[in-house]
């Protein structure tokens, strides 16, 4: 059993994390305000190999393991965790088209994908169903070689900034609940396509809203895999993309730790360092704890996916942990700031806002937890 990255891991690990401190960290405040992440940033980091790195080459990626993309996805978030968010959104739907699309539909869209010259979203989400994805309404009729798209789907992150969507819409009946989902590949330019902006605490930067269906046309070959086999095809990417969200979320956390263990040694109070203090030093040591246990268990689940080993329940386990731990943490952290840490110009006020989103986003913990219990209860 190893627990150490090896070389090369290492120095991507060093690569990614000098581009996330030097280029990200500075403009984690800027792209809240703007409500937009920089396309040059996103191509800076396709140039670096950052996006979609464990896919085939033929598609764009450099066939790296999914320990790797984690690595990735967790120094990218330490800079800027909304950021983070871009390589996460090319690993999952990368490994869906890649695995379900047409191999030269497959290649032009990852292709740009992995280069940073598009940006991808999922779109799963509709307004009458959160939890329960497999009660999707949103209707794809197939009308000779296409297939028309109406209705609504809500939540979306990156819903105004993408270039493509990985699209869930049912062909079949509502009785048929999963066994009637398909899946589609649909570029936002699409004739009848129309996006909507919400009004969010948080992760401003990427963006939540609605996608509007008013009879898009999507041609045939633009489904992803056979028709009535899209919900499956989405759970499973899940599984992957819930060991890289808590990797995002620990990447806050521990980058809002550091800064906290350095304050303590530069702060005085009655004569002394602050880091005298019990009282502020066995909170933090505590939830040092945690983090160190809680990132552990998100390389474990890669690894388990890079071994083709079953990693549903590590997954969820991620999934549930990582944004709530993360969020106590920086509560934590900006409490023993004390005064300061509670004002804007020091980063934990929006690092809450953030990170708070995923406790509901891509999978609630209640959802998590039934996962979770599904694996240990004995049928």
């Amino acid at each position: 059993m190893d627990f150490a990255f090896n070389e090369q891991q290492r120095a991507i690990r060093d690569s990614v994390a000098r581009f996330s401190a030097d280029v990200l960290a500075p403009g984690y405040r800027q792209r809240d305000r703007d409500g937009r992440i920089e396309r040059s940033v996103i191509r800076q980091m396709g140039q670096m190999g950052l996006l979609g790195g464990e896919l085939p080459e033929a598609f764009g990626g450099s066939g790296l393991d999914c320990v790797t993309a984690g690595i990735i996805v967790e120094e990218i978030s330490r800079g800027d965790f909304n950021v983070g968010y871009i390589p996460l959104l090319a690993s999952l739907n990368g490994q869906i088209i890649a695995q379900h699309a047409a191999p030269e539909l497959a290649r032009q869209w990852l292709g740009a994908i992995t280069a940073g010259q598009k940006i991808i979203c999922i779109a799963l989400t509709e307004p009458g169903g959160g939890s329960d994805a497999a009660s999707l309404r949103l209707k794809a009729e197939r009308k000779g070689q296409a297939y028309l798209l109406n209705g609504e789907k809500t939540s979306i992150s990156m819903a105004d900034q993408a270039d493509v969507a990985v699209v869930f819409a049912r062909t079949g009946t509502q009785e048929q609940r999963a066994g009637g989902i398909s899946a589609f590949l649909v570029p936002m330019d699409s004739a009848g396509i129309s996006t909507s902006r919400f009004e969010d605490a948080g992760e401003r930067a990427i963006g939540r809203g609605s996608i509007f269906f008013d009879n898009v046309e999507v041609p045939l070959g633009h489904r992803l895999g056979e028709e009535g086999k899209g919900f499956k095809q989405v759970m499973q990417g899940f599984d992957y993309s819930r060991a890289l969200i808590g990797l995002q979320c620990l990447a806050l956390a521990q980058q809002s730790l550091d800064e906290t263990w350095k304050w303590l040694t530069e702060r005085q109070a009655f004569g002394q360092n602050l880091s005298a203090f019990q009282g502020l030093t066995h909170p933090l040591a505590e939830l040092q704890t945690y983090v160190h246990a809680a990132r552990l268990q998100c390389y474990h689940a890669l690894w388990l996916k890079d071994n083709k080993l079953p990693h549903n329940a590590e997954a969820a386990m991620n999934k549930w942990w990582g944004p709530k731990l993360a969020f106590d943490v920086v509560t934590q952290c900006l409490l023993a700031h004390g005064h300061t840490g509670y004002g804007e110009d020091l980063p934990f006020a929006q690092r809450l806002r953030d990170v708070l989103g995923l406790q509901i986003g891509d999978g609630t913990a209640q959802i998590m937890k039934n996962i979770i219990a599904r694996e240990f209860v004995p049928s």
